[in-house]
């Protein structure tokens, strides 16, 4: 099996993982999840991360081929469209953005928003294949936690998003519009039926226990370790669990700032006559 290197950078504020994996062989590369800076107390942007991403790739001489974001996150705004005006490289997700970008067009009341999902380059569907330099990608419909999640399998490397966190943090949530725990275990079971030497790569770590940040595991090492896989072992008790946990969590801080750039792959709101951008917040959406 192909083995991509894969470097991690862990961006603290919203406790995500941005990856850029590549193939050794051909100097292909690909980024997947990055962030964009975002302090939603003084509306203030940057680019400190994707740069980042950005010169690690220049240093190494690797050739970016891909951008691709594993899901539309709710806790970040995406550096998908800054990475793409930079260097033109094309842009990816699940091809069930779509849904989402219907979804949260009510919410956000933009009728003027395209939901076909032609912000990316590319829509992947279930199953599809395509390659980063010599390393096939499989491309796998998680879904759970959101409608359109998917998991990059490229060679050894899984790239699991928000289904499965380190083993010692269990799962990711499943209560946001068009999540479902029952998917969500689903999604984990396929996940958990790879070749137990897969390396997976989570896409949050919030440093339980107040140890250093990690994101990679095995297969082998989630299925005999993994604390909610472990103690809720059938479909039933994991559902009845998650679903309690998750009426205990509260709303990520900036999931209304967040979803409205991430259904347009990144792309931040054409500014106004007077030169500035805008959010838009729903208010009362959520109880």
């Amino acid at each position: 099996m192909h083995t991509p290197e894969v470097t991690g950078f862990h961006e603290s504020r919203s406790g995500s993982i941005q990856y850029v994996v590549a193939d050794p062989a051909t100097g292909a590369a690909a980024i997947i999840d990055p962030v964009m800076d975002y302090d939603e107390k003084s509306g203030k942007t940057a680019t400190t991360e994707a740069d980042r991403l950005l010169a690690f790739i220049d240093e190494h001489g690797y050739r970016l081929d891909w951008i691709l974001d594993t899901h539309p996150h709710a806790d970040h705004l995406s550096a998908a469209a800054y990475l793409h005006r930079c260097t033109g490289v094309r842009t990816g997700i699940g091809a069930r953005i779509t849904e989402v970008q219907k979804l949260w067009q009510d919410f956000y009341n933009l009728p003027a928003l395209a939901t076909d999902g032609s912000q990316w380059n590319r829509l992947f569907t279930d199953g599809e294949t395509f390659e980063l330099g010599s390393i096939p990608v499989k491309v796998m419909h998680s879904p759970g936690h959101t409608l359109a999640s998917v998991t990059y399998v490229v060679g050894d490397a899984a790239f699991v998003h928000d289904t499965l966190f380190m083993p010692d943090s269990g799962t990711a949530r499943a209560d946001f519009p068009g999540g479902s725990a029952e998917a969500l275990w689903d999604s984990i079971q396929a996940i958990l039926s790879l070749p137990d030497e897969t390396r997976l790569f989570t896409g949050h770590d919030y440093c339980h226990g107040g140890r250093e940040p990690r994101w990679q595991s095995t297969v082998a090492e989630q299925r005999a370790t993994n604390s909610h896989m472990s103690a809720y072992p059938t479909q039933q008790e994991f559902v009845t669990a998650r679903r309690a946990r998750d009426r205990t969590l509260p709303m990520p801080r900036i999931i209304l700032h967040a979803l409205q750039v991430n259904i347009q792959a990144g792309r931040l709101p054409a500014p106004e006559d007077n030169g500035r951008r805008y959010l838009k917040i729903p208010l009362d959406l959520f109880d």
